[in-house]
């Protein structure tokens, strides 16, 4: 397969992303310039006082409840992305190769799950796990007893709602990266004698890895400003960046402090795009190479 390399001094593709740039610049630039500018600034009185002044990054990297939350917070985060690629392999694989009939159907659900409200979906999910709820009473009719599965509003329900609502995401990119790969190296594989598992192993999961990589940055990325699924689900009372962040801003009207914990979080996110890009760019160099 021959791999176009296109570098950032033509003018054709500096003239077709012209656009996109300005509208960066304008709705996420501006908006983060002021962000940044806002964290340098003091309160007295719940009111804002416009001084340049570093109390509020010092108050950030000195208090360690601060970050205690945000550790928790990637945490979650990884382990969210973790379940959902695992998730999302066998049933992307089963899309492409095993109910092939149903792939259309499938591919509807998943584009439903995509346009459904997210507050629905969590508060549905309140309703199946209350103490009253569906699953209780199918656990206490089966003889496990009342209250079998009291997860509500733990963190473990946390979990439970940021998998069910960002797994479209890692499903449609391997979906997509596994429905490209050419079907004729597999039936080469099973013509020489390789097994299911050792096909997939070394031919499927690695083409499949663009795909992989895309899911995991999306769920990473949306995971860090998980705001509905810690509140509704856990609680409040396993509260992550986003939850933080809110208080900050809304109860103890903290606008500096709220403005440096948002940066923060856009750093660690921005950090976590640049690493996945470099080993993504040394993967695609190192596949390119082994094709030349």
């Amino acid at each position: 397969m021959r791999i176009i390399r296109k570098s950032w001094t033509d003018p054709g593709l500096l003239l077709a992303t012209l656009p996109l740039t300005a509208i960066m610049a304008f709705f996420f630039l501006i908006p983060l310039v002021m962000t940044a500018l806002l964290s340098f600034q003091g309160t007295q009185y719940y009111r804002l006082i416009w001084t340049w002044s570093s109390d509020t990054w010092v108050d950030v990297f000195t208090h360690w409840h601060y970050w205690s939350i945000i550790i928790r917070t990637l945490t979650m985060a990884l382990i969210c992305v973790v379940l959902c690629v695992l998730i999302s392999l066998p049933v992307s694989y089963a899309m492409v190769h095993r109910v092939r009939s149903l792939e259309n159907h499938i591919t509807i659900l998943i584009v439903f799950a995509f346009l459904t409200d997210a507050v629905l979906k969590t508060f549905g999910w309140v309703l199946f796990l209350d103490r009253t709820g569906v699953m209780n009473g199918a656990l206490s009719a089966l003889g496990f007893g009342p209250q079998a599965t009291d997860i509500l509003f733990t963190p473990v329900a946390t979990m439970l709602g940021m998998v069910y609502n960002l797994l479209p995401y890692t499903i449609f990119c391997i979906y997509l990266s596994m429905k490209r790969i050419d079907r004729d190296l597999m039936l080469a594989a099973y013509d020489a004698g390789a097994s299911r598992f050792r096909t997939f192993w070394e031919i499927t999961l690695p083409l499949a890895r663009p795909g992989i990589f895309a899911g995991a940055i999306l769920v990473f990325v949306l995971a860090l400003g998980v705001f509905l699924e810690p509140k509704v689900m856990g609680g409040g009372t396993s509260p992550m960046a986003a939850e933080l962040i809110r208080q900050t801003f809304e109860t103890r009207v903290n606008w500096p402090l709220g403005a440096a914990l948002t940066l923060v979080i856009i750093v660690i996110g921005t950090a976590t795009l640049a690493v996945a890009g470099l080993a993504a760019h040394r993967a695609t160099k190192a596949a390119a190479e082994s094709t030349e």
